[in-house]
């Protein structure tokens, strides 16, 4: 295990074997990334980091397809949509 960041330790997966428990608790201070035969494959973090990346990632797009939907009805006009009671 070595620390290739400030916040980022670098773990091989032999190592991960063998210290799974001591690797799962640095990976509470700092994002873990493991490598296979000096690749990447996989990142190990924190749950509660985790689950907020993902609301920040979910919130991000939603901002991005809201503003496609407005860019895109700027170039419509009514003739572009179907009435729902037609279909």
């Amino acid at each position: 295990m070595r620390t290739i960041e400030k916040n980022t330790t670098l773990v091989g997966v032999s190592e991960l074997r063998t210290n799974f428990d001591k690797i799962l608790e640095k990976a509470k201070e700092t994002r873990v990334i493991i490598e296979k035969r000096k690749k990447f494959m996989a990142v190990l973090m924190d749950m509660e980091k985790y689950e907020k990346m993902e609301k920040m990632l979910d919130a991000v797009e939603d901002i991005m397809l809201g503003y496609l939907a407005r860019e895109r009805e700027k170039d419509s006009d009514l003739s572009d949509y179907i009435d729902i009671e037609e279909l």
